[in-house]
């Protein structure tokens, strides 16, 4: 099996073709290991517990640019069942300037990291995972892209994750998921419908 991160630093199709970008080393492309909803793109990487998804979500018009993607966090963290207090916490928003993006169809696009204590797979006990948020809105198609890097930072010894724990060669940085943002492409805007 082939993995996206055998062809580092070559574009990879996204959605059929409609999209491509430059995904990291060592990530293997969980659809061909499972059904992934038509609307998310997820990869994880071979020796560690992190993963990456690109998801095309609705437009939020009702939220503000600059809250949009602490809009998705709280999304997240509710569908993490780590909205408690402490649970979750953002530590920065920045936005992206157009001019290092290959995006150039979004209004605007922000990048923001946070932490959520979550439990995988329903688990009772849970680890602490920063998130880095990339969010690319698309108005005109009414959609929002959603890029998440999950980078687990404490996993318990009772999760189900606890054997990738030791296992960290060549984590993916922060760096790897800001190529990856930098390099989204649009070929077909026929996906949004």
């Amino acid at each position: 099996m082939q993995t996206a991160g055998d062809i580092a630093c070559q574009p990879y199709p996204l959605f059929g073709g409609a999209m491509s970008t430059v995904i990291p080393h060592s990530a293997t492309d969980i659809s061909e290991l499972r059904e992934i909803p038509d609307n998310q793109e997820v990869f994880a990487h071979t020796h560690t517990d992190q993963s990456l998804i690109v998801e095309l979500v609705e437009y939020q018009g009702q939220v503000s640019d600059q809250d949009s993607v602490r809009y998705h966090f709280e999304d997240i963290a509710g569908s993490n069942k780590a909205l408690e207090p402490g649970a979750f916490g953002v530590t920065s928003i920045v936005a992206l300037p157009h001019s290092e993006l290959s995006l150039s169809e979004c209004s605007s696009a922000w990048m923001l990291t946070g932490t959520q204590c979550v439990s995988k797979f329903n688990e009772e006990v849970k680890n602490v995972v920063t998130l880095h948020l990339g969010l690319f809105r698309l108005p005109q198609f009414s959609t929002d892209i959603l890029i998440t890097f999950n980078d687990p930072q404490s996993i318990s010894p009772d999760s189900s994750s606890a054997s990738a724990a030791g296992t960290h060669r060549e984590p993916w940085t922060v760096q790897d998921f800001e190529r990856l943002m930098k390099t989204l492409t649009l070929h077909n805007p026929g996906l949004f419908g």
